[in-house]
């Protein structure tokens, strides 16, 4: 502001523009806000529940929690370093070796009320705890078949849909391919799910095995 005097001692005071320009606060030089990284994560967690939500009947119980609780921990931050991207292969082969694998056991009920599990064998069933004073059945339902094989390659399936159907996954499996991946997995998990219960319909499953529904 400019002062100018009168001549009767009054002091007046003009306002006048600054010198050169005014400048404003950019938009793009805001800092990020600190919860958006983490809301777009939590976005991207509902869309493949919800796209796969379809599928979680045909995997073992507690197999996809397992995996929702465990990769948020390996994934961290974001960064997909070589042994991060190891420990994700890692949980990937562990979930997936689950899913085939509890497909081939079953369960019975004993005498005494207690329900004992087991491995369908050729034989028949092998529970886990050798020596038992129960009498294992000798049910032809216990003998492992080829609707075991199925079921077993139809989890590992699903689990697969489901897990690369997570974009956490997806940047750290495949880094160069991200585009590619979104739009295959856009249909794959419909693909599947409708080929699964297909096979479903074909191959009921009787079993009562580890984490395993029974349609029966």
């Amino acid at each position: 502001m400019e002062q100018t005097e009168e001549g009767i001692g009054i002091k007046v005071y003009n306002a006048t523009p600054p010198e050169g320009p005014t400048r404003t606060p950019s938009l793009s030089r805001l800092p990020p806000e600190p919860g958006r990284k983490r809301r777009v994560v939590a976005k991207g967690v509902q869309k493949t529940i919800s796209k796969t939500s379809m599928l979680v009947n045909f995997l073992p119980t507690g197999t996809l929690l397992t995996f929702e609780m465990v990769l948020p921990s390996v994934y961290r931050n974001g960064d997909c370093s070589p042994v991060n991207t190891m420990m994700i292969h890692v949980l990937l082969a562990l979930c997936a070796l689950s899913c085939f694998f509890f497909h081939f056991t079953d369960s019975f009920r004993g005498p005494d009320g207690k329900v004992y599990y087991g491995i369908v064998t050729t034989k028949g069933l092998a529970v886990f705890k050798p020596g038992l004073d129960v009498e294992t059945p000798k049910d032809e339902r216990y003998n492992i078949g080829v609707t075991d094989l199925v079921h077993a390659v139809m989890s590992v399936m699903v689990f697969t849909a489901i897990a690369f159907s997570d974009r956490r996954v997806i940047k750290c499996v495949f880094p160069a391919h991200e585009k590619e991946m979104d739009q295959v997995m856009e249909s794959f998990p419909l693909m599947v799910g409708l080929i699964c219960s297909g096979l479903f319909l074909v191959f009921p499953n009787t079993r009562h095995g580890i984490g395993c529904m029974s349609s029966a």
